[in-house]
């Protein structure tokens, strides 16, 4: 009888991230804007931008499922080890990705006093979520 379940088990692992002991599947939706929504993240600053913020993430053993940049917002989906935690992850993006932009793009420096507003907008996502949060990141550059 459980030879018949096995494969279901299987496929129900895969899903799944082990880290030592804990396995997980820890999926978040970050949102966070640039300082006064200014829009900043133009002329080669995106895809500085996206470079960056794929190095750090590679860094931290996180990983993008989905990311999008408009002049004043990121958009991303990603998933993380929860012993590691989503505030650290974001912290170390925002920090990083600022000093670096702002180091590179000096027009950044001179438009606003810091890249990134303080806040940010964090949610879990649920394994039948990620599809419908994958459009609606997409989508958010035709708006």
């Amino acid at each position: 009888m459980i030879e018949l379940y096995r494969p279901l088990l299987y496929s129900v692992i895969m899903k799944y991230k082990i880290n030592g002991g804990v396995t997980y599947s820890c999926r978040y939706r970050v949102i966070w804007c640039s300082k006064l929504r200014r829009n900043v993240l133009v002329d080669g600053a995106e895809r500085r931008l996206e470079e960056l913020i794929k190095e750090v993430a590679v860094l931290h053993a996180a990983e993008i499922i989905k990311l999008e940049i408009l002049p004043d917002q990121v958009h991303l989906l990603l998933e993380i080890d929860p012993q590691y935690g989503i505030h650290r992850l974001v912290r170390q993006l925002k920090g990083q990705t600022s000093r670096v932009l702002r180091q590179e793009f000096s027009w950044i420096k001179s438009r606003i006093p810091t890249l990134w507003t303080s806040n940010y907008l964090v949610c879990t996502v649920g394994e039948e979520s990620v599809t419908m949060i994958e459009r609606f990141i997409e989508t958010q550059k035709f708006i």
